[in-house]
């Protein structure tokens, strides 16, 4: 099993920067990838960021070149950051934490984003 807490939500200002950390602990010898997902309002569940083991990354089109996703691998957790930089009231949602790997595939609570305008 893996255990995910994230932090890092809040209200921000258009223009301005957050950054999401999620720290996975447990079974994280297992895990391949890990990202973040997002939810607005009477909206679909959509892909931000992933990150592979090896460090590749994927980025949504919308957030290219705002978002920047890492994560730092320490002996008994594994965190992953979404640095968020340049929001727009568009990225308001609920941020989630996913981590997959083989045989394993968990989310976190998620952490409410709120960027006015």
């Amino acid at each position: 099993q893996v255990q995910l807490v994230e932090s890092g939500g809040g209200l921000v200002q258009a223009g301005g920067s957050l950054r999401l950390s999620c720290a996975a602990s447990g079974s994280i010898f297992s895990i391949n990838v890990m990202g973040w997902y997002r939810q607005a309002p009477g909206k679909q569940r959509e892909l931000v960021a992933t990150i592979t083991t090896g460090g590749s990354t994927n980025y949504a089109d919308s957030v290219k070149g705002r978002f920047t996703i890492s994560r730092d691998n320490a002996k008994s957790t594994v965190t992953v950051y979404l640095q968020m930089n340049s929001l727009k009231p568009e990225d308001t949602a609920v941020y989630y934490c996913n981590v997959r790997g083989y045989a394993l595939d968990y989310w976190g609570k998620g952490t409410l984003v709120t960027v006015s305008s």
